[in-house]
């Protein structure tokens, strides 16, 4: 993207599974990745700080709304200090409809003063950096890292939690321990496609209520309770017929 190249290290070790589960996740990424041939960022930036403040804006809010609020905002603020030369409310408005607007606003201009003190107003390209940002976790600093400046990185959402649950790729709740059975899936080279395929086929297909019926990868999922099209007929299940009884001799 035309940004400089920071280091590989984003602060994880990398476990090595068993190579039937390794096997099973390169096909399931092989197919979705043919299912959603747009994968990639879906927030739209042209520097990493523009991709750290949409991110920001987007907790909580979907990604098309977040795009046309930031067409806005991108050209009114440039840089982490024209952030900072507005009073607040004046920025609470400009976010306003991405909702949580005053969090938002507020976690915007203190991570913009941090850049300005701590990093020369230049968002850092590792992850022990990033995340001592304000109100920046790992998520958001995978995102910033896989997209703007393209470190191999694995971001965990909701989306991500659900569908590798479903696939068994992991068996943890919290999203550090589901990122790094991710990690230990997937070689560093399609970490950032494995994050955007899960993404997309959480949100088109895997929802909370999944369309088994339109999976690419049904096959090879493991989740119990697939779901049938709408009016589908459920196979009956075959009648065992009763032994009669043989007549005496």
């Amino acid at each position: 993207m035309g940004f400089r190249r920071a280091r590989t290290d984003t602060g994880a070790r990398r476990p090595t599974p068993r190579p039937e589960p390794r096997g099973r996740a390169r096909r399931v990424l092989t197919r979705l990745a043919k299912a959603y041939p747009d994968w990639g960022p879906t927030l739209e930036f042209g520097s990493p700080f523009e991709l750290l403040v949409a991110t920001i804006l987007a907790a909580q809010a979907r990604d098309e709304r977040v795009n046309q609020v930031t067409r806005r905002l991108f050209r009114k603020y440039r840089a982490p200090d024209d952030y900072l030369k507005v009073a607040a409310e004046e920025l609470e408005r400009d976010v306003h409809e991405t909702g949580f607007y005053r969090q938002k606003a507020r976690t915007i201009r203190a991570c913009s003063e941090q850049l300005l003190r701590e990093f020369g107003g230049e968002v850092p390209g590792d992850m022990q950096s990033l995340v001592r940002l304000h109100g920046v976790g790992r998520k958001t600093a995978s995102i910033v890292l896989g997209n703007a400046f393209e470190v191999p990185a694995i971001a965990v959402d909701r989306h991500v939690a659900r569908v590798a649950g479903r696939l068994g790729f992991s068996r943890r709740a919290e999203p550090d321990g589901i990122e790094e059975d991710l990690r230990a899936l997937y070689p560093p080279k399609d970490w950032v496609k494995a994050t955007w395929c899960l993404v997309l086929h959480g949100r088109r297909v895997c929802q909370p209520t999944p369309r088994c019926f339109e999976c690419p990868v049904s096959a090879l999922c493991p989740y119990p309770k697939k779901t049938k099209a709408p009016g589908a007929r459920a196979t009956p299940r075959p009648t065992r017929r009763a032994a009669s009884a043989r007549p005496a001799r």
